[in-house]
């Protein structure tokens, strides 16, 4: 691999750097893996959701009667894995069966009224808020790591400078000198390498997350014009 092929100018930048400058190096190379690794699992989990979402919308249509469906979710790799469109049915389903058995009690008649549906309709809005704060849970890493990585990239660079022009104060050879610059350099780009592909990363997870909160309302909306049309008096 070219990165580290001998004469490599990022591995003599940090051979060459001081005590602190490779606690720089190793600040970006430390920030860098946590980008892709929490890039990496949270790419897996929103395929995995949307295809757990898709098995499961699949199960419906207009002539099932959703409060007496028996349905468990389709199990993922790992026990965690959110399933946001069981979680909306399964809270829909609670709410209306609660509503329906108090006008039951009080009215004798199990059915819903429009001010019914209007409240099931806020509850199952503050289901899907909720569901997609879980999926952008832990996204403000990378938001930070774009803010961190160029700035640990500048305090190279400055620190590298000041090594250089400490160095020339002190008539010192021309490599130190070089060394300086070359740390001053090297951390910089580093810094924007790690700094590019979580922005990227940020703002793709980020959109990802607006479509499918679309689609969770989309997905409530049938629910809810499902009961409607069922158990609206």
């Amino acid at each position: 691999m070219i990165l580290f092929a001998a004469g490599n100018p990022f591995i003599s930048a940090y051979l060459q750097s001081d005590w602190f400058g490779k606690g720089i190096f190793w600040s970006l190379f430390i920030l860098s893996g946590i980008s892709w690794a929490l890039l990496a699992y949270k790419i897996w989990i929103a395929s995995q959701v949307k295809r757990s979402s898709n098995h499961f919308a699949s199960q419906f249509d207009e002539s099932i009667d959703l409060l007496h469906l028996q349905f468990s979710p389709k199990k993922g790799p790992i026990a965690e894995l959110p399933h946001p469109y069981f979680e909306i049915y399964k809270a829909l389903k609670k709410n209306t069966l609660q509503i329906m058995d108090r006008n039951h009690y009080l009215a004798k008649e199990a059915f819903l009224s429009q001010a019914d549906l209007d409240l099931i309709a806020s509850n199952t809005y503050s289901t899907i808020a909720m569901q997609h704060k879980l999926l952008e849970k832990n996204l403000f890493i990378l938001s930070t790591i774009v803010t961190l990585g160029p700035f640990l990239g500048l305090l190279g660079t400055v620190w590298g400078i000041l090594l250089t022009f400490s160095h020339l104060q002190n008539a010192q050879a021309s490599a130190s000198m070089l060394s300086g610059l070359s740390m001053a350099l090297a951390t910089t780009v580093v810094g924007l390498v790690v700094a590019i592909p979580a922005l990227i990363g940020y703002n793709y997870l980020k959109n990802r997350g607006k479509e499918y909160r679309r689609d969770m309302e989309h997905f409530s909306d049938l629910l809810l014009t499902n009961i409607e049309l069922q158990y609206r008096k």
